[in-house]
């Protein structure tokens, strides 16, 4: 057991969390867990993706700050050291100032990695260290539902050290394209989120992954009756992603999606969704001499 003592004008607090890591100051007795998720979930992509830069520190302190989404995700990498660090793709050149793979770098060299913000943000953002995962949970684990994609299926150990030692077992969703790194997911005790695209969705049979999928994230650009499928077989939560405007998360949400998962968080939380009624089934005619009696 790890104790922290902060110091407050004249008062002591003394902050005990599992042993290996200090909790964020502001976590309460427990941390925040699936069940209080509201009954529709909005998910802020990477942070935000169109509103912050992405996989990185401010952002993802920034969607916490602005209070718009209730789960923010973003994406783990493996170094060749076992590191799991902040990552989409398998390079750092789109969003840093260095080039290369990033498998093939260590924990020392990950900490002179510098993010660099895409100049179509809004806002003013600086060039900053790009984060581990540990640093990450520590930050925000049990302050907000965290959503992390495991780019790397043969991390779902470590991930499930890192999560299960915090305590963060239920405040996780560890997100994979893959059935089987989702069913070993679960089997290690994890939350787990699949993830489908498009094509995928069409010959899906989501029915059969109930047992050990908590969350399906689906394509909102999916059809109607995919999507349908998908929200009809028995998984709690079908989330789509990756939604940047009002009238893609109206059409979702009007087939029955409980969440979605999008680039611009605080765009749609400005945007009221717009209510429009599922159209009835039309009932079949009854034969001429049946309506008469």
């Amino acid at each position: 057991m790890v104790i922290r003592t902060a110091l407050t004008g004249l008062t002591a607090l003394t902050l005990t969390a599992p042993s290996g890591f200090l909790a964020p100051i502001e976590w309460g007795r427990d941390p925040l867990t699936v069940d209080a998720l509201p009954r529709v979930v909005y998910t802020a992509h990477r942070g935000g993706a169109l509103e912050v830069p992405e996989n990185s520190m401010a952002g993802l302190r920034a969607a916490f700050q602005r209070g718009t989404a209730q789960v923010i995700d973003f994406d783990t990498r493996m170094l060749r050291d076992g590191t799991l660090v902040v990552m989409h793709d398998e390079t750092l050149d789109r969003t840093t100032y260095a080039a290369g793979p990033v498998r093939l770098l260590d924990r020392y060299a990950w900490h002179g990695v510098l993010l660099r913000p895409a100049p179509a943000l809004p806002g003013r953002w600086r060039p900053e260290r790009a984060p581990t995962v540990e640093e990450v949970l520590d930050r925000f684990g049990g302050r907000i539902m965290l959503m992390l994609e495991a780019k790397d299926p043969r991390s779902i150990r470590e991930l499930a050290r890192l999560i299960r030692a915090r305590g963060l077992a239920r405040s996780v969703f560890v997100n994979s394209n893959s059935p089987a790194v989702a069913r070993q997911a679960h089997h290690l005790g994890l939350l787990t989120q699949l993830w489908r695209s498009k094509k995928q969705m069409r010959t899906d049979r989501p029915a059969r992954w109930r047992g050990f999928v908590d969350v399906l994230d689906v394509d909102y650009k999916a059809r109607d009756r995919d999507l349908l499928r998908a929200v009809n077989s028995g998984i709690p939560r079908v989330w789509a992603h990756t939604v940047t405007t009002a009238r893609q998360r109206d059409r979702v949400l009007r087939l029955g999606c409980n969440g979605v998962i999008t680039d611009a968080p605080g765009l749609l939380a400005r945007t009221p969704v717009k209510r429009l009624a599922r159209t009835p089934a039309k009932r079949p005619r009854a034969p001429r001499a049946a309506r008469r009696a």
